[in-house]
């Protein structure tokens, strides 16, 4: 029977409950004692060696509550290589993603969450955007269920983040005009100056919603895409 290969597993974990927006100081990286790469016969589960991780507001949003045990790692959507498989589907060296944990190693107990990776030559980090799930968010929700025309004006809630800036470009390639919201002055800019937003405004100053719409757009708004503000 081969070696079983031991090695360190590093873990990002959440120190406390969390009673507002995360900080530094909320997280703590440590490491575990050994982890064994190898999975008992029978098992139909896979481990995997995660090499890129989705930073997103919902890693936290379900651990603010004292259901949650502090200390735990931390799950997020991201890439990886499958290192040891009992599932049918994956074979060792196979690259994925899904949901795994802010670790150097996870083990994944229903891989039927993962999703191979077919075409591996593109750059992995895209698959934890545009070619992953704020991507695929922004593309159903835009193309899918909006389905604007050319010409109709579009307004993007939280048009900074991973989904909406992505709605934006999507809005702006359809040849719509398109106006975003954000949380401060530099984000505003981004979406201006990168993203190629129309216009854009900092909600947090302004008093009333409806009239800095009116100010903004000038004609009716044909779809609004609401991402969630944070």
């Amino acid at each position: 029977m081969a070696d079983i290969q031991v090695r360190r597993n590093k873990k990002v974990v959440q120190k406390c409950y969390l009673s507002g927006p995360v900080k530094e100081s909320d997280l703590e990286m440590v490491v575990s004692d050994t982890v064994q790469l190898a999975l008992p016969p029978g098992s139909t589960a896979v481990i995997v060696k995660n090499l890129y991780i989705s930073i997103d507001p919902w890693n936290f949003s379900m651990k603010k509550d004292a259901s949650t045990l502090p200390l735990s790692v931390i799950t997020g959507y991201g890439v990886a290589k499958v290192v040891v498989s009992r599932y049918k589907d994956f074979r060792a060296g196979d690259l994925v993603l899904g949901t795994t944990g802010w670790e150097e190693y996870s083990l994944i107990s229903d891989p039927n969450s993962l999703i191979k990776i077919n075409y591996p030559d593109l750059p992995l980090s895209y698959y934890t955007g545009i070619l992953g799930m704020p991507g695929m968010t922004a593309y159903i929700g835009f193309y899918e269920i909006c389905a604007p025309k050319k010409g109709e004006f579009v307004f993007v809630s939280a048009a900074s983040g991973a989904v909406g800036q992505l709605v934006g470009q999507f809005a702006k390639l359809t040849g719509c005009y398109v106006v975003g919201s954000a949380s401060s002055d530099e984000k505003v800019n981004l979406l201006k100056e990168k993203f190629g937003f129309d216009d854009a405004f900092n909600y947090k100053k302004e008093q009333d919603l409806n009239a800095a719409l009116k100010r903004f757009v000038y004609r009716f708004i044909s779809f609004i895409m609401h991402m969630n503000l944070r």
